[in-house]
């Protein structure tokens, strides 16, 4: 077996092939290379039979295999589309060419022109007659790079994770067009897209550690959101009947496998409607989801020449089982799936506290409702495989949420649940604004000053008193639902870039890598 090149050393041999393009009078960093394919089009035009020409094209992409025959070599390449393989041969292509091509390396990124034929085994293959070298690569690429046991060392280069880890590039890519599915389908049902502001001079909208900064020109501190609510709201109170966001929100709190100190939200609100019309959406959002990653795994698998998947049966692979999203889905009240799991009623409290002291939950002076909203997340909530739509909560740990009016105990919201993960939350939105500000202050009330005035938004209360008409209102964590409908298993997996701890510190993380 031979030595390992030292880094250093294959670095001076790129550097010195770059010397040597540029000897020969060829930019190694590119022009322009208009009117190009992609690689997907020349496959999809490649002749049938075999050594027979077909098209002459022109493909671009990056260089991920080489073969050297001598007189003859043979490259993979790479675009966003697929890859295909590149021949050529010293005696058919001019001098400066072959000189080029002798410069090559793993990583480069070049354009050629040439027919497409299939070769003797069949292959799709373009036949090298011009070469433009686009950009030299001066990073060779990592060997053993599938075989990198640490996540960190992956998501810390993402870019070669992009390029060399089978399945990455797709699910990202996948990623994008779940988000422009959610957005078609909003704008099929009349709702406008708007910007709500990142700074925000009150930490409102959620009960979350805020990101504080400073506005060294007002002299004021600022918090990055924790949520999108108070201004859509203030936008459907200005005349948007049908208004969402869609975008990054920031808590300054853990790092697991689901939550994310930087992650992606929409929250929208559909005047005169309330939490029923939310889980309908929900449901529409969803699947319409779901389709276009069948759509997505149906296309791949007929590029491979391998049986797709039913498209019109809605069920994805999660790990080795599976998830059915096939609407209707279970809608069930907080206090039956309290039945269901604990085994006493909601309303036995004493059956409840003793329940709770036998799990550690502390019950000494704690609010009834606080415990059984304990004693519900260890019990319930890990047993939720769903989707299933938790419905009806206990108005006590929904403050600012409207009551049922055959009801005022139970708050009219759902937490959506998939595979044990929260994945939505939704309310009937209160629209009193005497009522909200008094809950305001009651829910502030054990707060200290300081944080009782970060999360008391008076801009929001005056706003309310014009006149907000009755609504429903719904939250979704993107990266969450995109974990769920690409089979990762863990929320850095679906982000391009999640924050991690400085290199120097040495932490490291035990999320396993996604499923592919």
């Amino acid at each position: 077996m031979s030595e390992a090149v030292a880094p250093d050393r294959l670095e001076a041999a790129r550097l010195e092939k770059l010397k040597r393009i540029q000897e020969l009078g060829h930019d190694p960093y590119g022009q322009r290379f208009d009117d190009h394919w992609a690689i997907s089009d020349v496959r999809a035009k490649a002749p049938a039979e075999n050594g027979v020409d077909g098209e002459k094209v022109r493909v671009a992409g990056r260089i991920m295999l080489q073969n050297d025959k001598g007189k003859l070599k043979f490259f993979h390449i790479q675009d966003l589309t697929g890859r295909i393989q590149l021949m050529v041969s010293k005696a058919d292509c001019p001098e400066l060419v072959w000189l080029l091509i002798e410069q090559l390396d793993l990583g480069d990124i070049v354009g050629v022109d040439g027919p497409v034929r299939r070769t003797r085994t069949g292959e799709i293959t373009v036949f090298i007659q011009d070469l433009k070298i686009l950009c030299k690569s001066l990073t060779q690429p990592p060997e053993k790079f599938h075989g990198v046991s640490d996540i960190e060392t992956l998501l810390r280069h993402r870019h070669l994770d992009l390029i060399y880890t089978e399945g990455v590039l797709d699910r990202m890519l996948l990623r994008t067009r779940i988000i422009d599915s959610i957005r078609s389908t909003l704008k099929a049902r009349k709702f406008y897209e708007t910007e709500t502001p990142v700074l925000h001079a009150i930490a409102g909208g959620a009960a979350a550690r805020p990101f504080i900064t400073h506005h060294n020109a007002l002299d004021i501190p600022l918090y990055l959101r924790i949520a999108l609510e108070l201004h859509l709201k203030r936008l459907m109170v200005g005349g948007i009947e049908r208004v969402y966001d869609m975008g990054r929100v920031f808590r300054n709190e853990g790092i697991d496998s689901t939550h994310n100190p930087e992650f992606t939200m929409i929250e929208l609100y559909q005047a005169y409607g309330d939490y029923r019309s939310m889980m309908d959406l929900s449901e529409e959002l969803i699947t319409n989801a779901v389709r276009v990653v069948l759509a997505d795994k149906a296309a791949r698998a007929l590029a491979k020449g391998e049986t797709p998947p039913d498209q019109e049966r809605l069920v994805l692979p999660w790990g080795d089982t599976e998830i059915d999203f096939t609407p209707p889905w279970r809608r069930a009240t907080y206090a039956d799936l309290f039945q269901e799991h604990v085994g006493v009623a909601i309303t036995d409290m004493p059956a409840i506290i003793e329940i709770a002291k036998k799990k550690g939950i502390e019950t000494h002076g704690v609010h009834p409702d606080v415990i059984v909203s304990e004693v519900f997340e260890l019990f319930v909530e890990d047993s939720l495989v769903g989707p299933v739509f938790v419905i009806d909560y206990p108005a006590a740990i929904c403050p600012l949420t409207k009551r049922k009016q055959d009801n005022p105990a139970i708050a009219e919201r759902f937490e959506l649940y998939i595979q044990r993960m929260e994945v939505a939350n939704a309310y009937t939105e209160l629209n009193d604004s005497k009522l909200q500000e008094e809950l305001f202050r009651t829910q502030l009330a054990g707060l200290s000053e300081e944080d009782s005035m970060a999360k008391m938004d008076m801009e929001f209360v005056q706003a309310l008193r014009c006149g907000m008409p009755p609504a429903g209102g719904l939250g979704i964590g993107i990266d969450r639902l995109i974990m769920l409908l690409t089979n990762s298993r863990s929320i850095r997996d679906v982000i391009f870039f999640p924050l991690l701890k400085p290199e120097h510190t040495g932490g490291k993380s035990n999320d396993q890598p996604a499923i592919t």
